[in-house]
């Protein structure tokens, strides 16, 4: 008599970008951005040809019209917006422009003319070593697959998924996809693709799905409707479970969903430490469309508002006039928070703002960020004036990056006030007392804090570049990952150095940097005396609840102790031990 085949547990792991507990089979889908079918063309048929294309993006258009209205009435938080910027990615007139001259020089079918365009782009997008904008490929593949479907908008080229409920597994999941999930019995997603910054997981937070990203080899090693949990908190898949091990998940889902509870119930609560010192919470955002996710966070305003990803719409910063209508809406919004806008950053692991003429032995120290406005004054001048014109419609505050020294802050002064007397002489609005500050992400500005303090309104700390560059340990080489230590004893004495410096002339500290949404760093900056906090919109909620459970005395107690500390691994203890004492919930 044959004996049932009993499976071993398995487990892939991969990034958390969602969280949640999904248990349901799994349905794999492999899907890619497949090349059509492609055929010549005559002379006389690429009128035709270029007429095809723009019915076929005029169906798309509507298409994603609806979408946007359905996913706005769906989850009431205005998540619908993405599709509002695939629209504008859809109708973009260079793209328009390029493939129809590609149907006339090409005389190809249509079809086969705009994939050649949208994978050229697409290549050069994937090159980009910034993972915030690599993941912008995902949405104009989606939009792209949308447009080829619609040449033949009677075929059916959607995947059939199980009536039941169940975990959708891809090589990659579109925006798309995850707007249309509820009513499809998803109950989570993985993707060997993906981060916790594309836009499928901002609308997966959204919709409260869970979601891992990042996992290798996802859709070739798992078998359809083998049984599964998703893991959107430690980002686990767990494939065949043990009853032990499913007993585990239930009993956590239990436990994380009360938790969850509690901490919706008190969003939008004031973020003071337990003995009464004040503290703003607020969010980072790349894109206009991530706002009604911050409406709905609680965030105190906007710490970081990353102004390099206008350059996703053909690779060059848009006009003075579009620059200044994003920064408008956004402060418009938002009021009365404060929405710190933070010039072109453009370089280093980011989109250059022009191409070079050969690549740079080393991006993170050449040019890059403040360096490339500087250089570039018109364009600079263009975003500054922007800025100003938006400061009417709300409260503004203008933040350089990657300042190396004081001489840099002088100049950017220097624009600003030109600036505002071009437009003063123009007679348009703007705040004249527009707060201006600087990113303190160099170990050289962090060293000379106290000769910028006085010239400026504020600091924010960016930690993710300030780590790596005193720890000469690149952020993206795996290679010595472990290397890149945000308790390095250097890193929180440069920290306190800059509090240091700004307290003495009366001007605040933000943190804006991936530390400050991490709650196992939470007491230590709140003890080096940081006044704000600017975390991803998700994040918000977590962090304002592990403020509220901590007093200013003990964390100070403790930063003090860790800035006697030799090693990082000492110093984190250190913040564990408080923050498990206070909030232990939390870092499960």
């Amino acid at each position: 008599m044959a004996h049932p085949v009993v499976e071993q547990e398995t487990v892939y792991r991969g990034i958390p970008a969602s969280p949640g507990i999904a248990i349901a089979p799994v349905h794999v889908v492999a899907r890619g951005f497949s090349a059509p079918d492609v055929y010549e063309i005559g002379e006389a048929e690429v009128p035709g040809e270029q007429e095809r294309f723009l019915r076929a993006v005029q169906r798309t258009k509507r298409q994603l019209v609806e979408l946007q209205q359905r996913l706005d009435n769906l989850s009431g938080g205005g998540e619908g917006g993405i599709f509002e910027a695939h629209a504008m990615m859809l109708e973009d007139k260079s793209v328009i422009e390029r493939v129809t001259k590609a149907i006339a020089s090409r005389l190809q079918n249509a079809e086969f003319a705009y994939y050649a365009v949208m994978q050229t782009f697409l290549e050069a997008m994937r090159r980009v070593p910034d993972p915030f904008l690599r993941e912008r490929t995902a949405d104009i593949e989606d939009v792209a697959q949308r447009v080829l479907h619609n040449f033949q908008p009677d075929s059916d080229a959607s995947h059939p998924a199980p009536d039941g409920r169940h975990i959708l597994i891809a090589y990659d999941v579109p925006p798309s996809e995850v707007a249309t999930m509820a009513r499809r019995h998803v109950a989570g997603f993985a993707s060997e693709q993906g981060s916790v910054n594309s836009h499928a997981a901002i609308l997966a937070r959204a919709f409260g799905t869970p979601a891992v990203v990042g996992i290798e080899g996802a859709v070739i090693g798992v078998r359809a409707l083998t049984p599964a949990i998703l893991d959107g908190y430690s980002g686990t898949l767990i494939l065949h479970p043990t009853p032990a091990t499913l007993e585990r998940y239930r009993r956590l889902d239990e436990q994380k969903a009360s938790v969850r509870s509690r901490i919706e119930s008190e969003r939008g609560k004031a973020t003071d430490t337990l003995d009464g010192r004040a503290l703003t919470v607020s969010a980072n955002i790349e894109l206009v469309e991530e706002l009604a996710i911050v409406r709905h966070s609680g965030a105190k305003g906007v710490g970081l508002y990353r102004t390099e990803f206008l350059l996703l719409n053909g690779g060059e910063m848009p006009g003075e006039d579009q620059q200044a209508a994003a920064y408008s809406k956004v402060a418009a919004e938002l009021a009365p928070h404060t929405v710190t806008i933070r010039t072109l950053d453009a370089g280093g692991d980011k989109l250059p703002v022009e191409p070079l003429t050969e690549p740079e032995p080393n991006p993170f120290l050449g040019w890059r960020g403040v360096r490339v406005s500087l250089a570039r004054p018109a364009m600079f001048r263009e975003q500054v004036r922007a800025v100003l014109r938006a400061s009417a419609h709300g409260k503004i505050a203008l933040m350089f990056p990657m300042i190396s020294g004081l001489s840099e802050v002088l100049l950017c002064k220097d624009v600003v006030s030109r600036c505002m007397e071009e437009l003063d002489r123009e007679g348009v609005r703007f705040d004249e007392s527009l707060p201006v500050g600087v990113m303190i992400e160099v170990p050289a500005t962090a060293l000379c804090a106290d000769l910028i303090a006085p010239e400026v309104d504020f600091f924010s700390i960016g930690t993710n570049d300030l780590i790596q560059y005193t720890v000469a340990a690149d952020r993206v080489n795996p290679h010595v990952a472990d290397l890149y230590r945000p308790t390095h004893p250097a890193v929180v004495r440069l920290m306190k150095r800059t509090v240091d410096a700004a307290a003495a002339n009366g001007i605040p500290t933000a943190v804006c940097g991936e530390m400050a949404g991490d709650v196992r760093f939470t007491p230590l900056l709140i003890g080096l005396g940081v006044e704000e906090l600017s975390v991803g919109p998700q994040q918000v909620s977590e962090v304002g609840q592990a403020v509220r459970s901590l007093s200013y005395a003990e964390c100070a107690a403790m930063s003090d102790e860790a800035l006697k500390l030799g090693r990082s691994a000492a110093v984190l203890e250190l913040c564990l031990s408080l923050a498990g004492k206070r909030y232990p919930d939390l870092l499960e």
